[in-house]
């Protein structure tokens, strides 16, 4: 693919038992802001095999990533929420794709 695909961050976290829904609740909710706000391009949150969850998190590029750290915190409620559902925050990986084959898809 010739167009630039931009960066991509992998966050990774083992959640408290019983507070997946309010995670991904939060995750769902501050997602569109992050895009309006901060620039971001998105992102998928997953559910590992091994019960740990992960966030693919796309953006135009690392500077842009790095700019939202700096954005004042507009849900501080919601920031709580899912601190409160983490019991283990794993390190992240810093991506920078090579090639792109994926076709976007909404799960309704």
């Amino acid at each position: 693919m010739s167009a630039r695909i931009g960066f991509v961050v992998i966050y990774r976290w083992r959640l408290h038992p019983g507070k997946e829904t309010q995670f991904q609740e939060v995750w769902s909710r501050n997602t569109p802001l992050i895009i309006e706000r901060c620039g971001g391009l998105g992102s998928r949150l997953h559910k590992a095999e091994d019960g740990t969850w992960l966030a693919y998190a796309q953006w135009p590029d690392k500077a842009t990533w790095e700019r939202s750290y700096s954005v004042p915190d507009w849900d501080a409620a919601g920031g709580i929420l899912l601190r409160e559902a983490v019991a283990e925050t794993l390190p992240r990986m810093l991506l920078e794709p090579q090639s792109d084959f994926l076709i976007p898809a909404l799960i309704e």
